[in-house]
This record gives C-alpha cells, structure tokens and sequence, in this order.
C-alpha cells in the first residue's frame, strides 16, 4: 500500500483550511485518512505561528515507514527541520512562449528593415 503524507482541504467557500494527513495514495483528496498529522492554515499571515502545525515526531515515524510526502508537504516538513528539500530549477519556465518569441522576431525584423530603408533614403 503506497501511503502519501498530503493535504486534505476543509473549511468554507473562500476560506480554505487543510489538515496534515497520512492516507493510501489511492484514496480521494477529501476521503479516508490514516491518521492526522497537523494542519496548514493558508488564511493566516506567513509569520503567524498557527500557520502550519505539524506532529513532527509522528510525521518522522510515517516517512521512516515509507510515506512520501507531497511537495507542498515537503516544503512544510523542510520549514520545520523534519525533511530536506532540493531546491528546485526550471530555467525553460522562465523563457517566453512560442508565440511571443515569434512577435519579438517580428519586430525585430520590422525594425532592421525601416533602419535599412532609412540608410538607403538618405
């Protein structure tokens, strides 16, 4: 049985709050759980010490059993000192779409050709 450590959404329309659960990786997002783990309260202020509340010690002895956290999980793990993270690098991300390339190109060329017919006038 694969068990993921993951998010579980709760509270209202617009004002979401998650719980910290272990749960078979089959299972729905808001379904069956193995057990809480903490919470995460997105609505608080980043520096607010009830943002994210974590048990580390039972989360230590689910990853030592095989759980593997979400990244959104790990991240929260990493925060608390509980799991190491990589930081992550995606250089093609940052590079503009294909369309966007193409009106750059565009524009370029528009532009060397009114240089050159501005050199050929004079």
């Amino acid at each position: 049985m694969a068990l993921k450590i993951r998010l579980a959404r709760g509270g209202s329309k617009k004002r979401p709050y998650y719980h910290v659960v272990v749960a078979d990786a089959r299972s729905p997002r808001d379904g069956r759980f193995l057990e809480k783990l903490g919470s995460w309260n997105p609505m608080l202020a980043k520096d607010d010490a009830k943002r994210v509340e974590l048990n580390a010690e039972r989360v230590k002895h689910w990853l030592d059993n095989g759980a593997q956290p979400t990244d959104r999980v790990l991240r929260f793990l990493d925060e608390a000192g509980v799991a190491k993270r990589e930081a992550k690098n995606n250089p093609e991300k940052a590079k503009p779409g294909k369309k966007a390339q193409e009106r750059t190109a565009e524009r370029a060329q528009k532009a060397a050709d009114a240089a050159e017919a501005a050199a050929s006038a004079e």
